[in-house]
């Protein structure tokens, strides 16, 4: 059989789509072991049997037919389901570089073998070529320069470059391309110049170049390294000479903070008068805490604890402590009245209920508690007078008279009343009978109704 060149690139991809899951893939090139192919899923080598079988093209079961197209069937749990993006699956060939078939000197010629042998070779030479033309290699009208890589210790961590004359040479950087510019392929290892910084940088991924400067924040900011920070060296210049001034500064601080070191002592301690360092004149840490001379009863001052706890005097002569605001101890003048203590449980220096709070007669105001109680007596008074609803009088002279807390523990006095449920009619005591305190008027429209009508007809 004759190969054609449609039939003889030994190479094809596939892109299975996110979420597509995909078993078999055709192989549109002619192969003749199932081992002349190498099958790739995103960059990795798949091993023939274990994730995938071959078969020829008919109903893409039967095993491979050599010198044939074919299929490759991923098998059970290895199928490809296309991950975001996409999944790349390449299939190519690379046939053994042997001679399988050796033809006798004499006798029969075995043409079928002869062709078989020869499309191998085709084949195999089409697995070069398509090699060949994937590699470093120069153009077929270029003037002849060498290729050949220098040693790998000549070009151990450096580029491939190219001198003046078009050779490949190892480098230890990329070319100098100058000022940055939108819109420019630019290789790995290149080097430009920032000329809104200052900076250079070097590409450690070829790109075409997009956005504006700075490259710091340009859209590919990750494909350059910088290699001279131009704002750095201003900045440390800037810096060298405020350093040369502020070591002078810090002269002048020391002397001051050798002074300061010895106050430190009374600006903590010092209780019997104010601090005067020469900078500064205030009282101590400790006088304001816990009192002295200057804070103590002193206009506009007092100590924290003063202001927490004193219950002798105001704290700096016009107001009281937290303490004496809350539990109203009396001895302060001015606050014999109105503390919180007070307004919650009674007026006085002995919290008395019924003593009020502040003023007297109309004007008096007494305490929550007092209020409290009031209201309490006002609905025990309630109580006294209206039971609430009973079946009958006895029942509610028995709840009126029953010890509490199920009964009122009063007693039965002209006036009292409660609800009939039996009868749906308030019930009032005369001090001696229970009488209706009012008739039940729900019929009274339908028998005045019924008079009318009589009386007109």
């Amino acid at each position: 059989m004759t190969i054609n060149l449609s039939d003889n690139d030994p190479r094809i991809n596939y892109t299975v789509a996110s979420g597509v899951t995909q078993s078999a893939f055709v192989v549109p090139f002619e192969f003749f072991d199932d081992d002349d192919l190498n099958v790739y899923v995103a960059d990795t080598l798949k091993t023939l049997t274990t994730h995938y079988t071959t078969s020829d093209n008919s109903g893409n079961t039967q095993a491979h037919t050599s010198g044939t197209t074919g299929y490759i069937h991923f098998t059970t749990g290895n199928e490809i389901t296309g991950a975001s993006g996409g999944t790349i699956v390449v299939i190519t060939r690379n046939i053994d570089l042997d001679r399988v078939t050796d033809f006798p000197t004499s006798g029969p010629f075995d043409v079928a073998s002869l062709n078989t042998e020869l499309d191998r070779m085709i084949g195999i030479a089409a697995d070069l070529k398509d090699e060949a033309e994937r590699s470093l290699r120069l153009e077929d009208f270029d003037t002849s320069v060498s290729l050949v890589l220098p040693t790998a210790a000549t070009r151990a961590s450096k580029f491939l470059a190219f001198n003046s004359t078009g050779a490949a040479i190892a480098s230890s950087q990329g070319s100098w391309q100058g000022n940055w510019s939108s819109g420019r392929i630019y290789a790995q290892g290149d080097l430009i110049k920032d000329t809104s910084t200052g900076s250079i940088y070097i590409a450690n991924t070829s790109h075409t170049s997009s956005g504006s400067q700075p490259i710091t924040t340009n859209t590919d900011s990750a494909k350059w390294d910088q290699v001279i920070d131009a704002t750095s060296i201003t900045t440390s210049e800037t810096n060298a000479a405020s350093s040369a001034t502020a070591a002078a500064g810090s002269a002048t601080a020391a002397a001051a903070s050798a002074t300061a070191a010895a106050f430190s002592d009374d600006w903590a301690v010092k209780t019997d008068g104010v601090v005067n360092d020469g900078v500064t004149t205030d009282y101590s840490s400790k006088a304001y805490a816990i009192g002295g001379t200057g804070v103590t009863d002193s206009s506009g001052r007092g100590s924290a604890k003063e202001w927490a706890i004193d219950t002798t005097n105001t704290c700096d002569g016009t107001e009281f402590s937290a303490k004496e605001y809350s539990i109203g101890t009396g001895d302060n003048t001015g606050m014999n009245t109105g503390s919180a203590k007070q307004w919650s449980i009674g007026g006085g220096t002995g919290f008395d209920r019924d003593t009020a709070v502040t003023g007297s007669g109309g004007t008096a105001e007494y305490s929550a508690k007092y209020w409290a109680n009031q209201a309490k007596n006002e609905t025990q008074t309630q109580r006294d007078v209206y039971y609430g609803a009973f079946t009958n009088d006895a029942a509610a002279e028995a709840y009126q008279t029953g010890a509490a807390p199920t009964g009122n523990a009063g007693t039965v006095d002209a006036g009292d009343l409660y609800f009939d449920s039996s009868n749906n009619i308030l019930r009032v005591y005369d001090g001696t009978n229970w009488n209706n305190a009012a008739a039940d008027t729900t019929s009274f429209a339908t028998n005045g109704f019924s008079i009318a009508m009589a009386i007109a007809l």
